[in-house]
């Protein structure tokens, strides 16, 4: 008999909404986590693979002084210009894609989290997850939980909260969702635990019987 396919589950959240915190959980209970913005990251790293389609496509200007991408200068440039936001996506969402396919293949038999910030933004990644889990909570939180730990001005994080779905969105394409807002840590294992238990043993039906219940 052909192994049924693993459960693969889109993670998903707001910046500042505890969505790594929640990524991390997971795989210390066992799931196995494809990253797409760290994926991203070592696309653009200095000789990474977007890099030389990067600066065909911007300039040197879009290059540090490290050979990596300057991401302050490309923020500011997306900001402005909508179309580079377009062309940006257009390098690395194919690279990416490839790499989480070729990450998913080298975790067969496990779980899968797949963590994509941009998920309710996405035309295509609903589909390919078979439960999307949403970390949720209130933009003043946000905003003061990224002030905390980075440099980053109200004005900076309420940009790119402004540029990201809505929580309303988020919530929308949901099969679960967390609300983070005052949660301690040990609340927040304890919610994520229930939740991957629950998911866990549905799963195991599901290879028990051939079929994936809705």
């Amino acid at each position: 008999m052909a192994e049924h396919p693993s459960l693969r589950i889109g993670l998903t959240g707001g910046i500042g909404s505890g969505k790594s915190t929640v990524a991390r959980m997971l795989v210390e209970l066992g799931a196995a986590l494809i990253d797409t913005d760290a994926i991203a990251r070592a696309l653009t790293l200095p000789g990474g693979a977007a890099m030389e389609a990067i600066r065909l496509e911007f300039g040197p200007t879009a290059i540090d002084e490290t050979g990596s991408l300057d991401r302050a200068r490309m923020r500011d440039l997306v900001f402005a210009d909508a179309s580079a936001k377009v062309r940006l996506e257009a390098i690395l969402h194919p690279m990416i894609g490839i790499e989480c396919n070729q990450q998913a293949l080298a975790a067969a038999g496990r779980a899968l989290v797949f963590d994509v910030p941009l998920l309710a933004e996405s035309g295509h990644w609903r589909a390919r997850v078979d439960r999307v889990l949403v970390v949720d909570c209130s933009e003043a939180t946000q905003i003061e939980r990224v002030m905390q730990r980075s440099a980053w001005s109200r004005e900076a994080v309420q940009a790119v909260i402004d540029r990201q779905a809505n929580r309303e969105a988020r919530r929308a394409i949901a099969d679960a969702i967390i609300c983070n807002e005052d949660l301690s840590l040990a609340a927040l294992t304890q919610e994520v635990g229930i939740l991957w238990g629950n998911w866990m043993r549905v799963e195991q039906s599901r290879r028990s019987s051939g079929a994936f219940p809705s």
